[in-house]
């Protein structure tokens, strides 16, 4: 769809010029082995983007570690005494 809206908004002149010069640099017989070379990477590409996506849909979000209720079932000492007794308070 991107690629129509932007062939839509290119002049023809410009997709003439385009072609012309890739002719030029390229020759006529070497640019349906480019644009060949092309559509196989665009191709690779979406069959391993696709690859991945099935694999999202099969995973089940994992379950929070309820790290904030084990905090809370432990006492808090107060602050103002040291945390070993047997240390000598100053």
């Amino acid at each position: 769809m991107l690629l129509t809206a932007l062939f839509l908004a290119i002049a023809p002149r410009t997709i003439i010029f385009i072609v012309f010069v890739l002719v030029i640099f390229f020759g006529a017989k070497r640019i349906p082995e480019l644009f060949r070379g092309l559509g196989q990477g665009v191709k690779e590409f979406k069959n391993a983007t696709q690859e991945d996506r099935p694999e999202y849909r099969d995973q089940q979000p994992q379950q929070p570690q309820p790290t904030q209720q084990q905090y809370r079932d432990q006492p808090v000492p107060p602050a103002n005494q040291p945390q070993n007794p047997t240390q000598p308070r100053y």
